[in-house]
Order: C-alpha cells, then sequence, then structure tokens
C-alpha cells in the first residue's frame, strides 16, 4: 500500500509519547523488531533517573532504535547490546544517527556479557527481558553489571492477568496464513506484573520502585502493528487479529523498574 510520509508522521504521533513524535517514522518502521521500542523506551524512561554522561547498558536492543533515542533524548552513554543484530549492522545506524561517539555497538548473549561488574550507572531492555530473564538465578549475574543504588528497568510484552481454565481461543486461533499469536514455545514467558515483582524481589538484590503496566498498552500495540502493515513492513499476520479480539483483557505491556541495592 502506497503512503505518504506526511501520513505515517501523522498515524504514529501519539499524545502518550511526545518525544518519539520527533523521529522519522520511516527509521521507526524500517528498524522496527516488535512493539515500537522507541515509544517503550519513552514510557521507561519516565520512570528513571537518566542524567548527561551516564554510561547505560540497552540489553537486546535490536536494530538501536532505543539507544539511539537514549543518547540524543538524555546525554547518555549507551552500550547497544544484542545477540540477534551484528554490531557492524548497528554500527552503520549509529553513525547515520550522528552518535558515533556516544552509542557503542556489542553482540554479545545475555548469559556472556563482556563487562565489569559495577561498570553501568543504568540498565535498560526493552521487548527482550522476557526472552532470558524469566530464570530464577539470571537477575544475580545480570545485576552485577550495574553499579550499587544504580537503576535497572524493563518492559516487556505481558499479562494483565492469569489465564483462567488456559489460553483463551482468541490468542490461539490460526490465522489466514495458518500461523496463530500464541507460540507456547516462547509466550509462556508473559507474565504479570504481579508475577514480574515477586520473581525480582525474592532474590533480595533490588528494591523495586516501579511495577505497573501501560494505560491503554494494547491499543498502543495494536496501533504500530496496524501502521506496519498500512506501510507494507510487517513480517506476520497474527498479532493485529489476536490485540483485537482481545481488547486488552490478557495482552498489554508490563514495566519494571529496580535499583540494586546498596549492599549487593
Amino acid at each position: 500500500m502506497d503512503i505518504s510520509k506526511e501520513q505515517l508522521t501523522e498515524m504514529l504521533r501519539v499524545e502518550a509519547f511526545p518525544r518519539s513524535a520527533k523521529y522519522d517514522p520511516e527509521w521507526m518502521l524500517a528498524n522496527e523488531m516488535g512493539p515500537n521500542a522507541v515509544w517503550l523506551a519513552e514510557w521507561l524512561c519516565e520512570a528513571m533517573a537518566l542524567e548527561p554522561g551516564m554510561r547505560v547498558l540497552d540489553m537486546g536492543c535490536g536494530k538501536a532504535m532505543s539507544s539511539v533515542f537514549l543518547a540524543k533524548e538524555f546525554g547518555v552513554q549507551v552500550w547497544a547490546t544484542d545477540l540477534w543484530i551484528q554490531a557492524t549492522d548497528n554500527w552503520g545506524r549509529i553513525r547515520e544517527a550522528g552518535l558515533a561517539d556516544r552509542v557503542f555497538p556489542v553482540h554479545a548473549e545475555a548469559h556472556a556479557l563482556p563487562y565489569a561488574d559495577g561498570f553501568f550507572d543504568a540498565v535498560v531492555s526493552l521487548d527482550s527481558y522476557h526472552y532470558y530473564g524469566t530464570d530464577d538465578l539470571y537477575l544475580k549475574q545480570f545485576v552485577r553489571f550495574l553499579r550499587p543504588g544504580g537503576q535497572l528497568g524493563i518492559v516487556v510484552p505481558g499479562l494483565m492477568r492469569e489465564f483462567e481454565g488456559g489460553v483463551p481461543d482468541t490468542l490461539t486461533r490460526p490465522t489466514a496464513s495458518g500461523g496463530r499469536f500464541w507460540d507456547p514455545a516462547e509466550c509462556f514467558s508473559f507474565h504479570t506484573v504481579a508475577w514480574w515483582r515477586r520473581h525480582w524481589e525474592h532474590t533480595e538484590l533490588v528494591e523495586i520502585e516501579v511495577a505497573d503496566t501501560m494505560p491503554d498498552g494494547w491499543r498502543h500495540w495494536l496501533e504500530f502493528e496496524r501502521v506496519k502493515k498500512a506501510a507494507g513492513t510487517a513480517r506476520w499476520d497474527d498479532e493485529i487479529p489476536a490485540l483485537e479480539a482481545d481488547q486488552g483483557r490478557y495482552l498489554g505491556l508490563v514495566r519494571l523498574v529496580a535499583r540494586r541495592k546498596e549492599t549487593t
């Protein structure tokens, strides 16, 4: 479908994300790997205290959109770390954004990060942490890269409530192409905000500062998927019908912000 840049700009202008409205919509669509990472970064940073010059780990940064946003909006230095995207690819995007002195691409797996203990002032993860952070022991090895007193913040797709009697058919029914939204191999990493709070609190490594869900998160998620479809950049057809059918009953976006305890 032919759609102008002006139309895309208007479609991606959302009152809840005023900072994000400054960014090129074609750039967002070309580099997306899920719910709009720029929107997610803006929402997360409302609950974080980022200051110029801070060292920030952006874990699971994808194509570095969130890393670019963090560096531009807050003047921080960002280590853009991802497994699926090569560092050389992200380096090209970082240079195009004029941030070669502030964003540093790293190719690494979440269990083999090449950083010094206590190196970062803040750690963020957007639409990524649920792929590896549900392990009961993961936070212990992850939080050590954060200085005592530093903040850790994540946004993940999650559940607004626990399922009643199993996964509803609105999430499992096949789409026109034969796919389905709920893939048991991945989607059972979706959890409620209460689950995530308990998951972190029982480690006694962090103090939870924020644990909540995005207001109308499912609508924003759906809105971005519709824009992708209109622009011809959507890679799957299963998210729109699932979000439309669910109407936020189960699906949404979860945010946690915590601070590493001084004694850990």
